[in-house]
């Protein structure tokens, strides 16, 4: 390839500019489903409300809904405001595999029926497991265990174990693991189980795994939710195989939110013992690329537009035009092989099969390494 001084000039200007671009993203296909109530059923899908079935609304909800997902794969409750994740969720319909709504009703404290839209997202597994493993997000490996809840409330009049028959009692924990991305059972609460809440409320985890010893897998939830002041106090232990994870204490004015912080506190220990870093991803750092097939002004600005919209692109450097190409220096946040995930399918670059190196790690300055070269299509 051949620069002319015309393409050198504007090389030139376009850098000095530093212009941002818009790119129009395709519009995601709803597929209804005839019959059946829907509802988010999986760690893909999600439910979020909206106040109206628009565009820009459903947009939104796209966005809403795809930031759940991705903190339920990941576990990781601050999720979004990791780098380059804010940036995919303004891109979140490029990932729907399908959309539907929902009405729900209920009644108003003052008796009067209320009405409420959801919608039901269903993203794609494939294209959301990507972006995670570029962006380095955690992940939350599957199948999930199901810690048994032994949870004992006291509102007064006396400590009582929650059981499977009073399930509702739990729901505000028992929902809040779900949206967590994983579940908590419940025991049956027979004659024997109900002696344990002694052991519960005097925080005996070994007396609360013996108890369980029936249930698998070897995990706990032991919490006990108590009256303090005006409001309400939970104390939490999470147990694994007879470790203790984790210890922590939830107050709210509202019973349910304070029980709903037991299975936050929960998937978090889990977390931090069994997620993983994502594949595909590397070392964040700075890395040169040369791209080949820019043949004209309008070829940069293209390539400019393409890498703002990357999400794993922090900062562009140009650093040298000449015949064999431009070289580039790239800010990533996950080296050359989220680069590489980032691009792919997307028909703008394609790498090179000259490209050698493989960006797990930024390359030392006293190193000489190749050059990774990327095409213009």
């Amino acid at each position: 390839m051949r620069w002319s001084g015309g393409l050198r000039r504007a090389f030139g200007l376009c850098a000095g500019l530093g212009l941002a671009f818009a790119l129009a993203m395709p519009v995601a296909h709803a597929q209804r489903v005839e019959g059946d109530r829907a509802a988010a059923s999986g760690i893909y899908e999600a439910e979020v409300p909206v106040n109206s079935q628009t565009d820009t609304e459903r947009n939104n909800g796209f966005a809403r809904g795809l930031a759940q997902v991705m903190a339920k794969i990941s576990g990781d409750r601050t999720a979004t405001g990791r780098p380059g994740v804010g940036q995919e969720l303004r891109r979140a319909k490029d990932y729907v595999a399908g959309y539907d709504y929902r009405q729900d009703q209920g009644v108003s404290a003052t008796g009067a029926p209320t009405f409420k839209t959801m919608l039901v997202v269903r993203f794609d597994q494939a294209k959301v497991d990507s972006v995670i493993g570029a962006l380095g997000l955690p992940i939350w490996p599957q199948p999930r265990p199901k810690p048994v809840l032994w949870l004992a409330i006291d509102d007064g009049k006396g400590p009582r174990l929650v059981g499977v028959g009073q399930s509702n009692a739990a729901r505000a924990v028992l929902d809040r693991a779900i949206e967590r991305g994983y579940r908590l059972g419940l025991p049956a609460g027979n004659a024997a189980e109900q002696a344990a809440v002694g052991a519960i409320w005097r925080s005996d985890t070994g007396a609360v795994a013996r108890a369980s010893a029936r249930y698998s897998p070897p995990m706990q939830l032991i919490g006990k939710l108590y009256r303090k002041g005006t409001g309400w106090k939970a104390d939490w232990i999470f147990v694994d195989a007879g470790r203790v994870l984790s210890k922590w204490s939830t107050e709210h004015s509202d019973a349910r939110a304070a029980m709903a912080g037991g299975a936050d506190g929960g998937a978090d220990a889990l977390i931090r013992r069994y997620a993983r870093r994502g594949g595909g991803a590397g070392a964040p750092g700075n890395y040169r690329v040369l791209i080949t097939g820019i043949d004209s002004a309008d070829d940069y600005i293209r390539l400019m537009t393409h890498l703002q919209e990357i999400s794993v692109v922090r900062k562009v450097r140009p650093v040298h035009a000449g015949p064999d190409g431009l070289l580039l220096e790239l800010e990533l946040i996950s080296g050359l092989p989220g680069f590489r995930k980032m691009i792919d399918g997307r028909g703008v670059l394609v790498g090179s099969a000259a490209a050698a190196s493989d960006g797990t790690t930024p390359p030392a300055e006293s190193e000489t390494p190749l050059v990774p070269t990327f095409d213009m299509r």
